[in-house]
This record gives structure tokens, C-alpha cells and sequence, in this order.
């Protein structure tokens, strides 16, 4: 029997099997079927498709080219998927008869079904890409701002002496308590580039966290342009960003920042610019974000409340050196063996000064010869503002910090420094005075009001970087050579014609300038000269200032005073030959300053009685005076100012019928005159005079600076009596031998009213002594040989000078024992907290300057000659922790080896400190020569007062102060021209 196959199917497998059969059949025939229709269907999408991309694609480019947008990343992506899929469905479109061909029944079957078949599925598949690709290309945007980087990097030429400013910037500028920053400083000195170098310096940052906005903001920059100027780096732009108004505006930066750690640097910023309103937010520790900013003035720095303040300073000789010769380039500097040495005193002339360096530099890169260097110096010695391209590029720039003061007052102040010699410091007080005679200064209703009114304005002025701090404790200002050559060029009218300012000081003259160019002047200045003589008539209706000091004037003609009616000021002041003043003086009937001191004159005329408008005058040191008639001193009624300290001093003896400084009870009754009198320096001779000095409180509260003299029948000296000196600054005491004791009558328990004139002991309450010297700021006593100690200037805590001279009993200089009685608090006072000189000269006994050591934080020098008893300096170990090296001790070499020392620590910080001095008469004579070069013989006659102001030159006092400057200035004007 054969094999038998047999299958037994139940009727519902049978169903399914057949129905999955016809699925796949028909999902596989679809592709066939369905072909033609599908193929039309791709032809109109890819159609459609194609124009939509066409339409994106325009508006792309539109955004692109003309409104500097980026196309979106998505419309990108879109187009580049339209545009392969137009590729795929065309070649597919080109099969479309050809596959079309081989359809047979009514396009449900193929010739080669297998070929159709797949054909037709990949139509199908395009097909729904290309529809989908439809719906997906309907784009509202397409482009957008484009994001800009972290930090842009701004061009910049190379800088030259900005390195170490640049590095603590920014080691500062990493500290997390350093949020806002100011770089102040005068036009054109560097504050723009090392901002630039701050900003490419951030391209360094290896953890890219800051984002760095830069924007220059300028003198007359608006809240809207900032805004746009910040709005535009942080993507902010548009149409409809320009048409928000400023609160708008402030939103949407905030919005953008508060997300961001940002560096905001800004360039050149004249007024405070409140964040808040810009839309910045304010930097601090919790958002890690930083303000940088440029300015010229230091007053903004303080308005920006910047945590951190850097002053951008001149460049040093060498660096500005370098930056010139950079400029001019070396092959002009070696085309001749002249002009490398000519080329540094062009340097010079730019004090350091960036911008004038780089213009200077590149103007002198085609001057070949030496000639040409030389005109190029005269030029700017004589007028800056004629050299190449300083009226175009220097000058202007720096007039904006002109422009911005706030008022025709500070103008006139400012314009006013430029009257004096390149380089030379300007007291503040003087300066002040000057311009109260100018009548600069508002109504003032008593000296503090003045001052504080002065030094208002010279603050503004140093804050607006027009002016710079003297020397260190000198009290001075002065002006940057090329500030100076700026004001010179605002006060000749700029580029117009004019003559207002005529400044011809320390030129070499030893005759006034042509007489025609008095004329139209305002201001004339020909101070540190060599003019020897005044002897034309001049016609000046405008002249208002005219400086004479510093030259050899030995004669002025009668006549030289006649036509100027409205000379205010007039200054004479370091004219050691001159002797008398012509009578005509009496014709300045507008004069309110003048200036005799340091000259030689022997009296003064009566006619000078005329000044009525007088309201300041100094005849301080005029030592050869000997007469100033009655009622001269007391004529000026609206006196303000009279110093006649050290006036008349080579004169023992006076004539009864006539004034002598310092000498007859005449001078204080004259002086009792002057009501209106607010600063008194004066020189009083005689106990009688001194007890109705005494007297008079108008006086003693108007002294500033007293000198006693020859008090001969005086043993104890009352200071209680001086109380009512408030301005005290300054006390020497002189030549008086019976002088045992300054005295101080205290009274613990009560506070006495103090009686005037020749009353019995005079009584103090605390309150009164401690307040007896605050303002004592100099004190010297010399001749004064029987006075044993100085225990009174305990109460001086603001003393700076202190000379003691020839006071053969002196054993102590604070004397605690005295104090035996006084309340504790008195016993605790500290002495010398600010002395900054000492000097102590041919003291005996001294064998004591304070029992315990004392700090001396502000002591600068110390010196000492034949003191052999002092075997102690009380300085504690504490001045070598703040450095030792800021002191200087002189004294014999004898002395120093036998000085007995607190500690061995105290001792060898202080040996470099020391500095071996010979005798006093080896000093003076020293002293004199180096002062005097060409001086070849000395006077046995002046030699008194040679011995005095050697003693002064010691303690650091004003006269000193002047007298060498005045000489030195004038030992080298043979060498060095400055026609400013």
C-alpha cells in the first residue's frame, strides 16, 4: 500500500491564512496600482516644495544682506532637506514614462512586477516626504541677530610704559571685592588703551566666563544712544527695539544681563551714569559681574562708587623717551650725531605725556637736520600751540576737561595757574590769596568760609586732573607743562588773535618784553627772570595782574605806575636789590595785593597810604626796613592779609616818630586799626609791645604766625594769654635771655574767664589748655638761655617743626614732673604725634626729649648738634615695623657712637638712617656755597642773619622752603631756557 499525505484544516485557519495572503497581496499592489497617480502627486508637491523654498531663500537673503541677521538653524536645516529631496524626486520624475510603459490591466499589473513594484514604493515614500516638507517650510522667522562673541577684540597699537599699570589693573581686577573700577587721569595720558588692553585681555581667559561689553561714551552721550550702544552687543536691535522708550529699553537689557556674567567697560565718561536707568545691573559679589570706566576726573570715580581708584600717570622720562623715539623713528634720529640729544629735550618738553609724545614724535619723524630740531624747540618753549598739530590734535582734546568745569569761576582759577613757571609749585594758600584780590571768590564772612571756599576750587581742579599735588607735606600744586600750554593757548583767545595772557617767565630776560605788547594785556608774568630795571612808561587800561617776582629789579622808574588804573594785583616779592618804591606807586588806586617780601627795600613811602583798597600785603623778611611812616599801616581799612613776619630785623635801634616793625608800641596801635584784619603774621619786639598785643583779641584771633623778640626784662612768658589765638600756626621765640619759663596757670576746678593786660596769673580750665595749641603747627626758641624745659608743648598734638637753638639751661623738653598736679587725662597725653622735624643745636644740658619712647609716626628727620648730654633718642622699637628707612638722623659722629638704645633691634634699624654731620660753622659755610654756586666771598657783616636762616633752613620752614628754591632756580638759568 503506497505512503498517503493527508492535512486536516478547521475552516477558521484556513480564513486567516487567506487573509493575511490578500493583505500582502494587495499592500504589495498598491505600489503598482497606485504609480501614476502617485507619480503626479510628487511632480505638484516637489513643485509647490521648490516654490516655498524659493520664497524662504529670498527672505533669508534680504535678512542677511541688508539687515545683518543670521538665517535660523532649523530654516537651514529645511532647505538643505527641500533641496536634496528635489534631486532624489527628479531623477525618479525621469523614470516616470519609462515605468509608466510597463503597467499592463489597466495599470493593476506590471510586465516586470518586481521592477514596478519597487519603483512605485519608492514614489510612494518621497511622496510622503516631500508633503510632509510642505507643511514644515511655513517659517514666521527665518532670521534672527546674530549672537555676539564673548569678547570682541578692539585693534591696538603696541603701548610703551603701561606694562606694570596694566598688570596691577589687573591683578586688582581679579579681586572678588573689586566689582567697579576708575582709571582717572588727565586727556591724553593712556586711560583709553589700557582700557582696549583690559578688554583683549579677556580673549585670554581660559574659562571664557565674562561676557565683555565695550562702549564709548564720551562727552555728550545720551541715555538712548548708551542704551542702543549696549542693546546692539547684547542682541537688542530692530525697529521695534528703537521705537521703546528709555524704560523699555532698560527692561530688555536687564532681561538679557541678569542671565549673564558680564564685564561692562566704559570709555571716557564726564557725569555719573546711573546703572539702573541704562538697564545694567549694579555689579556685586553675587552676580560676579565688573565695571570698568575711563574718566578724567576723580570726583566721578567717587560718584560710580568705584570700589577700586587708578590714577593713570605720566609716563617716566625713559618710557616717554622710548615712546618718542619710537615715534620719530630711527632712521630721522641718526642723520645726524645732534639730533639724538636734541630730540630728548623735545621728549622732555611733553612731560611724559602719551598723546603729545605720539603727535610731537610723528611731527619731528621728517626733520632731518639739527636746525629744524632747534626751531622745534624754541617753538615750544615760546608758544606750544604754534607747533604741528597741537592746535589739531593735542590741545583740543585737553580743552574738554576745560569746558566741563562747572562755572566761569573755576575757568578763571584754573586759567590763572598758567601765569605761573613751568614745573614750579604753587602754595594753596597764596594761590588763594590771589584770587581773593581777583575777586574769583564769593562773598566770604571769615577766613574759614574763604579757605574753604580756595580749596573747594583747588580740589575740583585736582580732581578734574587740571592741576596735580605738590611735593609730599608741602601744601602745593602745580601744573603739567602741556595742561599749562593748554591754558596759555585758551587765554590768548585760542586760534583768534589776541594778547590777554603775556607769560614770559624764567626766558632769560634782563629786560621787560617790548613795551606795545603791554597794551592790550590783562595778565602779565615775568616772573624768574633777570630784569634789572623798570624804566618806561607802560599804558595798560586793562591790566589787571602783573608778576615781577624772582627777577634783580635794583630800580623802577617813577613814572612806570602811572597808567594802570586797574592793576589789582601786583607782586615784587624775591627782588633782593631793590630798595625803595617810586612814590607814584600811589596811583594804583585799584590795587588790592601786594607782594614786597624778600626784597631789600630800606622804607616805605607815605604815599602809600593811598591803597585804600588794599586787602593784602606782605612784607615779610624785608629785613633791611627801617621806617614805615605813621598812619600808613592803619590807612588800609579793608586790610584782610598783612604779614610782616621777620620785618626790620637788621635794626636794633628806631627813631620814636615812626613805625618800626616789631619795635615800637606804635606798630600794635596801628595794627588795632585794621578791622577787617583776618590772617596776622607779625614780629613783635619789646614787652610793652607785646602786653598791648595782648590786649587787643581782634589781633590774637587774626594771628597766624608770631615772632618774639628780645623781651628782655620778660622771666616767665604766660601762655595763657594766648587763648584767644585760634589760627595760631606758627610761635618763634628769639633772643630772649631772661626768659626762665613758658608758663601755663592752670585751674582744674573751674573754668576762669582770662583778663586782659597786665592782670595777675592767668588761670586755664582743662577745656581752655587743651585747646591752647591745636592748630600750633611750627614752634622754634633760640637765644633763650635760661629757659630749662618746654613742657607747655604737650599740649601741641599738631606740631610738625620743632627748633631748639642755644637755650644753654634746656635739660628736658617735656618735663613730666611738672605735671605732678594735672589731671590723669593730661599726664596720658601723648607727645608729637605729627612731629615730622626735629632739631636740636648746641642744648648743653639736654639730657632728656621725653622720658618713655614714643611711636613718631609721621617723623622724618631728626637732627642734632652739640647736644653731648643727650645720650637717648625716645624712639620705640615700633618705627622699625613701619620702616625706618623714611627717617633721616644727622649729628657728630661722637654723639651717634655713645647713644644708649632701647633694644639692639631699635638700634640697627636705625643705623642706615644715620647720616654724619661736621660743626655748625662748617654747616653754615657749606650750606651758603652750595646755595650760592658763584658766590666768592662772604659778608662777617650778614653773618647774623646767615646763622638764622641756616637754623630755618633746618627746621623745614617756609623761608627756607623759598629761598633755596629762588636760588637754585636762579643758579641754573644759564643752562636751561623755559620762556613759559
Amino acid at each position: 500500500m503506497g505512503n498517503c499525505f493527508s492535512i486536516s484544516l478547521q475552516s477558521s485557519s484556513v480564513d486567516s491564512v487567506a487573509s493575511c495572503c490578500y493583505e500582502f497581496t494587495a499592500g504589495r499592489a498598491k505600489y503598482v496600482c497606485n504609480l501614476e497617480e502617485n507619480l503626479e502627486a510628487l511632480q505638484n508637491n516637489l513643485q509647490d516644495v521648490t516654490a516655498r523654498k524659493n520664497d524662504v531663500v529670498r527672505r533669508v537673503k534680504v535678512a542677511e544682506e541688508q539687515q545683518q541677521l543670521k538665517r535660523l538653524e532649523e530654516v537651514q536645516r529645511w532647505i538643505s532637506t527641500v533641496e536634496a529631496m528635489e534631486t532624489e524626486a527628479s531623477e525618479l520624475l525621469l523614470r516616470r514614462s519609462e515605468e509608466v510603459n510597463k503597467l499592463c490591466l489597466w495599470s493593476c499589473c506590471s510586465k516586470n512586477y518586481k521592477s514596478s513594484y519597487d519603483f512605485g514604493k519608492v514614489v510612494s515614500e518621497r511622496l510622503a516626504e516631500v508633503t510632509d516638507l510642505r507643511s514644515k517650510g511655513d517659517f514666521r522667522v527665518v532670521a534672527e541677530t546674530e549672537p555676539t562673541a564673548q569678547v570682541v577684540q578692539i585693534p591696538i597699537e603696541p603701548t610703551v610704559g603701561l606694562e606694570s599699570l596694566f598688570e596691577k589693573v589687573w591683578r586688582d581686577l581679579g579681586n572678588e571685592n573689586v566689582r567697579i573700577m576708575g582709571l582717572y587721569g588727565m586727556g591724553g595720558v593712556g586711560k583709553t588703551t589700557l582700557l582696549k588692553s583690559i578688554n583683549n585681555n579677556f580673549l585670554n581667559d581660559p574659562t571664557n566666563s565674562y561676557y565683555v561689553i565695550w562702549v564709548v561714551v564720551s562727552k555728550d552721550q545720551t541715555l538712548e544712544k548708551i542704551q542702543n550702544d549696549i542693546g546692539e552687543k547684547v542682541g537688542c536691535t530692530g525697529d521695534k527695539w528703537r521705537n521703546k522708550n528709555s524704560q523699555q529699553r532698560a527692561e530688555d537689557i536687564l532681561k538679557v544681563l541678569s542671565k549673564k556674567k558680564f564685564v561692562l567697560l566704559l570709555d571716557d565718561i564726564w557725569e555719573r551714569i546711573d546703572l539702573s536707568e541704562v538697564g545694567v545691573p549694579w555689579p556685586n559679589r553675587k552676580n560676579g559681574s565688573k565695571l570698568v570706566f575711563t574718566t578724567r576726573s576723580m570726583e566721578v570715580c567717587s560718584e560710580m562708587e568705584a570700589d577700586k581708584k587708578v590714577e593713570v600717570m605720566c609716563l617716566s622720562r625713559d618710557k616717554s623717551w622710548e615712546l618718542f623715539r619710537e615715534k620719530v623713528g630711527e632712521q630721522a634720529l641718526n642723520r645726524h650725531p645732534d639730533i639724538p640729544d636734541l630730540a630728548k629735550t623735545v621728549a622732555k618738553e611733553c612731560a611724559g605725556l602719551p598723546l603729545a609724545l605720539i603727535t610731537i614724535g610723528r611731527t619731528m619723524a621728517c626733520k632731518t637736520t639739527p636746525q629744524e630740531w632747534r626751531h622745534a624747540i624754541r617753538v615750544l618753549n615760546t608758544s606750544a600751540s604754534k607747533f604741528s598739530g597741537m592746535v589739531d590734535k593735542v590741545l583740543p582734546r585737553l580743552k574738554f576737561s576745560y569746558d566741563n568745569l562747572s562755572s566761569e569761576k573755576f575757568k578763571s582759577c584754573f586759567l590763572y595757574c598758567a601765569l605761573f613757571p613751568e614745573d614750579l609749585e604753587i602754595e594753596k594758600d597764596e594761590l588763594i590769596n590771589y584770587w581773593m584780590c581777583e575777586g574769583y571768590l564769593d562773598e566770604y564772612v571769615d577766613i574759614n568760609d574763604l579757605q574753604d571756599q580756595g580749596y573747594n576750587i583747588i580740589g575740583s581742579l585736582l580732581y578734574a586732573c587740571l592741576l596735580e599735588e605738590g611735593s609730599e607735606g608741602s601744601n602745593s600744586v602745580k601744573m603739567h607743562d602741556v595742561i599749562r600750554d593748554m591754558a596759555l593757548w585758551i587765554a590768548c583767545g585760542c586760534e583768534e588773535a589776541g594778547n590777554r595772557f603775556l607769560v614770559k617767565t624764567n626766558a632769560l630776560l634782563v629786560e621787560p618784553p617790548m613795551i606795545e605788547k603791554w597794551n592790550e594785556a590783562e595778565k602779565i608774568s615775568c616772573m624768574k627772570n633777570s630784569i634789572t630795571s623798570l624804566s618806561e612808561t607802560p599804558k595798560c587800561p586793562n591790566l589787571s595782574t602783573l608778576f615781577l617776582q624772582c627777577n634783580e629789579l635794583c630800580q623802577i622808574s617813577n613814572s612806570f605806575f602811572q597808567y594802570m588804573p586797574k592793576l589789582t594785583v601786583l607782586d615784587l616779592s624775591w627782588n633782593a636789590e631793590l630798595r625803595y618804591l617810586p612814590k607814584e606807586i600811589s596811583k594804583l588806586i585799584s590795587l588790592e595785593y601786594l607782594n614786597l617780601s624778600h626784597t631789600g627795600i630800606e622804607q616805605l613811602p607815605e604815599e602809600l597810604k593811598n591803597l585804600v583798597m588794599l586787602k593784602y600785603l606782605n612784607l615779610e623778611y624785608l629785613r633791611r626796613l627801617d621806617k614805615i611812616p605813621q598812619q600808613v599801616i592803619s590807612s588800609f581799612s579793608r586790610l584782610q592779609v598783612l604779614n610782616m613776619y621777620w620785618c626790620g630785623m637788621l635794626f636794633a635801634e628806631i627813631e620814636q616818630d615812626i613805625v618800626q616793625c616789631g619795635g615800637n608800641v606804635l606798630l600794635v596801635q596801628e595794627l588795632q586799626c585794621l578791622k577787617n584784619i583776618i590772617t596776622l603774621d607779625v614780629s613783635i619786639k619789646g614787652v610793652t609791645a607785646l602786653e598791648n598785643f595782648l590786649t587787643s583779641k581782634m589781633l590774637l584771633k587774626s594771628t597766624r604766625s608770631l615772632y618774639l623778640r628780645q623781651l628782655s626784662t620778660l622771666h616767665f612768658l604766660n601762655l595763657s594769654s594766648f587763648l584767644n589765638m585760634e589760627r595760631l600756626d606758627r610761635l618763634d621765640i628769639f633772643d630772649c635771655k631772661s626768659l626762665e619759663e613758658l608758663k601755663i596757670d592752670w585751674d582744674w576746678e573751674r573754668r576762669d574767664q582770662y583778663s586782659q593786660g597786665k592782670s595777675p596769673p592767668l588761670q586755664c580750665s582743662m577745656l581752655e589748655i587743651k585747646e591752647l595749641f591745636q592748630g600750633l603747627r611750627e614752634f622754634s626758641i633760640v637765644f633763650c638761655f635760661n629757659v630749662m624745659d618746654l613742657t607747655a608743648l604737650i599740649f601741641a598734638p599738631k606740631l610738625r617743626f620743632l627748633l631748639i637753638n642755644e637755650c644753654k639751661a634746656v635739660e628736658d623738653i617735656i618735663r613730666v614732673e611738672k605735671l605732678g598736679d594735672a589731671p590723669e587725662m593730661v599726664k596720658c597725653l601723648q607727645p608729637f604725634p605729627e612731629l615730622e622735624s626735629l632739631t636740636l643745636m648746641e642744648l648743653p644740658k639736654l639730657k632728656n626729649i621725653y622720658p618713655k619712647p614714643l611711636p613718631f609716626p609721621c617723623l622724618k628727620s631728626i637732627h642734632v648738634l652739640q647736644c653731648k648730654e643727650l645720650k637717648k633718642l625716645p624712639i620705640c622699637s615700633e618705627i622699625t615695623r613701619r620702616g625706618a628707612n623714611k627717617l633721616t638722623i644727622m649729628g657728630e659722629q661722637s654723639w651717634w657712637d655713645e647713644l644708649e638704645w632701647e633694644d639692639e633691634t631699635t638700634r640697627d634699624a636705625l643705623l642706615p638712617c644715620f647720616q654724619r654731620r661736621c660743626s655748625l660753622k662748617e654747616q653754615i659755610l657749606e650750606h651758603r656755597v652750595r646755595c650760592r654756586p658763584n658766590c666768592t666771598k662772604l659778608c662777617i657783616a650778614d653773618f647774623s642773619f646767615l646763622f638764622h636762616s641756616f637754623f630755618f633752613w633746618l627746621s623745614g620752614l617756609k623761608a627756607r622752603d623759598m629761598e633755596e628754591r629762588n636760588d637754585k632756580n636762579k643758579a641754573t638759568k644759564s643752562t636751561t631756557t623755559h620762556n613759559h
